[in-house]
């Protein structure tokens, strides 16, 4: 069995990253706050994942000397208070950054807007040569009412839940084209049976799972939830999460990320999981590469962490031996940084209860 096809869990434990400064970022209790996402038209985008999907828009941040503004969007348990203030506002602003909620952050580059919705402007991620970012999902208590729902208004698809060899989801697409898988949610789930739908999941293409589980869950901490390996297909999925209080008081202890359960387990969160996806043999490929974004093409800019003290994880990280794309010093926002993961991704650190990017 290679390396790569070791349990996830075994890959994690065996990180090469400095425990010390593992132990460091650790307690400055990371928790993933958002993904980032380019979009041509604001108005549209926000429209639909409001209409369609059950967001909040809950704050916004306008940048009119480098011509951006970028809005954050949630969606929220049942009972969960939103910001005090309106979005662009200092309480949304505080909420934002001090209230462990993973949001969708959409990025605006001004005068994209112009001609409306623009699909294809914005590398989706799932064409080649331009693979890297896989797409969000959304749970929901029954794909095939949803989807029915969404074509009514006019929402195109890339698969619906009875195409292709997977039946029971969809691939929903966005005004700019980026895909939005629609998932059954499991019928003891929490949320079950209210027509709630949630955040679920932000997929990405990893080269090395054993990089990037060591990364994503032994540095960031986040929690191995579930694996699946499918070898007829050469492909892996690996699930890993930031639970809630609750939800990490509902997961056995036991629990084998391998097993069905496992499975069933994770379609009962609310809380949305980071999806790793592996297609066997490009880890020993040396010249293989995914492309990792956060250029001014590409859909898909970043996952996003909050901590505690930002200062004291970067150096953490520094010690670890993490590469940086952005320090605290440098530039103009002196609350957040910018590392990079084993493919290149970019992950933006965020000093919490901050309330400037």
């Amino acid at each position: 069995m290679s390396t790569s096809m070791a349990p996830a869990s075994e890959l994690i434990a065996n990180s090469s990253y400095d425990a010390a400064a593992v132990a460091t970022v650790a307690s400055n209790k990371p928790f993933w706050q958002q993904t980032m996402l380019r979009v041509s038209d604001p108005v549209a985008s926000i429209e639909h994942y409001t209409t369609h999907y059950g967001f909040t828009l809950v704050d916004k941040y306008d940048f009119p000397q480098w011509s951006f503004t970028v809005y954050f969007l949630a969606t929220l348990e049942e009972g969960q208070a939103g910001p005090d203030g309106e979005p662009g506002s200092d309480a949304a602003h505080s909420w934002l950054f001090s209230t462990n909620v993973t949001t969708l952050e959409l990025t605006h580059n001004h005068g994209s807007e112009e001609n409306g919705p623009q699909p294809g402007l914005y590398h989706s991620g799932n064409i080649e040569p331009n693979r890297g970012f896989g797409h969000i999902a959304v749970f929901v208590d029954d794909v095939y009412a949803k989807c029915a729902e969404l074509e009514a208004a006019g929402v195109q698809f890339q698969k619906k839940p009875d195409g292709g060899r997977m039946k029971g989801l969809a691939f929903a697409l966005d005004p700019d084209g980026y895909w939005i898988e629609i998932i059954k949610r499991a019928e003891d789930a929490p949320s079950a049976g209210k027509g709630l739908v949630n955040l679920s999941q932000t997929m990405i293409r990893v080269k090395d799972p054993a990089a990037s589980l060591a990364f994503y869950g032994h540095v960031f901490g986040m929690q191995l939830i579930a694996e699946k390996h499918f070898p007829d297909a050469a492909f892996s999925l690996y699930f890993l999460a930031h639970l809630s209080d609750a939800e990490l008081a509902r997961l056995p202890a036991d629990l084998d990320p391998s097993s069905q359960a496992a499975f069933d387990f994770m379609k009962t969160l609310w809380s949305p999981v980071l999806e790793l996806t592996w297609n066997h043999g490009t880890e020993s490929d040396a010249d293989f590469t995914y492309q990792p974004g956060d250029a001014s093409k590409y859909a898909f800019g970043h996952t996003g962490f909050i901590v505690d003290d930002l200062v004291a994880t970067c150096d953490a990280l520094d010690a670890a031996g993490v590469p940086f794309a952005k320090r605290p010093q440098d530039g103009q926002m002196k609350t957040i940084a910018f590392v990079v993961d084993p493919d290149g991704y970019k992950v933006e650190l965020i000093q919490r209860g901050s309330i400037a990017e």
